[in-house]
């Protein structure tokens, strides 16, 4: 028995004073966007203003066809595994320009890196709302991105992002969204 318990403990020494190291802690954080469709957008006008003969007008009420329909501010931190895998925490704030809402989601992620710098993301956890118009919800989301900078302490990651944010009142109960960003981690 003391044996092994001795031979426990000369293991884990041997791990805390090896050179390779098994993970290391890390903060993340990023900027998303969504773009949405503009419905006061029209395509052809009835104006009198013509450019050239049979040319119709287009968009002559200067507004875009797509327009920014949502903004996404996370931050987090957590831990990487090997380069391979990593789990983090985090927290962010979400406001729907279309609809006027804002959301606190806070999710737990796991990150699997598929190539060398592209990862795949999937994150569950709770959406928290500020104004007692709708409830509390859920949060799901997925995505894909790479990051770049190397493999030293500060990296950029650019990412492509489906989001699912359960509300109750809305069709589905649920707000769907696809949003693309930038971000950082520092480890």
């Amino acid at each position: 028995m003391k044996l092994d318990v001795l031979l426990f403990f000369l293991f884990i020494a041997t791990l805390a004073s090896s050179q390779e190291k098994l993970g290391k802690p890390f903060i993340t954080g990023s900027v998303n966007l969504t773009l949405g469709i503009n419905e006061d957008y029209k395509l052809f006008s009835d104006a009198d203003e013509i450019l050239f003969d049979d040319a119709p007008v287009f968009n002559d009420n200067d507004r875009s066809l797509i327009v920014p329909a949502a903004v996404f501010l996370r931050a987090g931190f957590g831990y990487e595994f090997k380069k391979k895998v990593a789990i983090s925490f985090n927290a962010g704030y979400d406001y729907h320009w279309n609809y006027a809402i804002s959301a606190f989601p806070t999710y737990g992620a796991l990150k699997v890196n598929i190539i060398r710098s592209s990862f795949v993301e999937m994150s569950y956890g709770k959406m928290w709302r500020p104004s007692p118009k709708y409830p509390d919800g859920s949060y799901y989301g997925f995505g894909i991105g790479s990051q770049f900078g190397g493999n030293g302490r500060r990296n950029t990651i650019l990412r492509l992002d489906f989001h699912r944010k359960g509300i109750y009142g809305f069709e589905n109960d649920r707000i769907n969204s696809v949003s693309f960003g930038i971000g950082f981690s520092f480890f």
